[in-house]
């Protein structure tokens, strides 16, 4: 009877024990990410505009987010906003400094799970040289391979987020042009699994 119980008790263990597993790393597909921004126009509407050219890695950890991991980088030279006079504008040193600065970088710090496919995205956004904390609430929107190419795992997120172009980042010259101060970011991305 003692084996017996020493079986079972084994065997019940098991069955409560998950198998570790490593988290997967997925590349940014960049022709499907897409980082929208909207920002005030002296309150008679909302700017609308791009960043045209997105790329970075996701290491996603599906059986614990607290290890997953976000970088991307997003070109300051490529933003558009329909109007090429406001878009170099914003490129200028008065905003971006997109030719001393020319690349826009987000780093994850921590990773939060809210629900069972929500989470709050931490991390630092470093625009112009200057690097703030910001936070994004995150969907996993989920995973599948492409039909035409079963060997090819995708996966996909949106994000939302807000930060100040004057408290976050020194802009101070977004009042004279209108603008501001708070920005809201909405981003959907698709990640191809390497």
């Amino acid at each position: 009877m003692k084996i017996i119980g020493i079986g079972l008790a084994a065997a019940m263990a098991l069955t409560f024990v998950t198998p570790s597993r490593a988290a997967d790393t997925y590349e940014i597909d960049p022709s499907h990410a897409w980082v929208t921004f909207k920002i005030g126009h002296a309150g008679w509407s909302n700017a609308h505009g791009l960043l045209k050219t997105v790329s970075g890695t996701i290491v996603f950890d599906k059986t614990d987010v607290s290890k997953s991991s976000v970088h991307v980088e997003m070109a300051a030279t490529a933003i558009s906003t329909n109007f090429e006079q406001r878009d170099a504008d914003l490129q200028s040193p008065d905003f971006l400094n997109a030719s001393e600065f020319p690349t826009i970088t987000f780093a994850s710090s921590t990773i939060e799970k809210t629900g069972e496919k929500t989470g709050k995205l931490i991390g630092n956004l470093t625009i112009g040289g200057i690097s703030k904390p910001v936070t994004l609430d995150v969907t996993w929107n989920g995973e599948m391979p492409l039909p035409w190419d079963k060997n090819t795992i995708k996966t996909g997120f949106s994000a939302s987020g807000t930060f100040d172009l004057v408290d976050d980042f020194g802009m101070k010259k977004a009042a004279e042009y209108g603008l501001g101060p708070t920005v809201s970011v909405d981003i959907d991305v698709e990640a191809t699994k390497k």
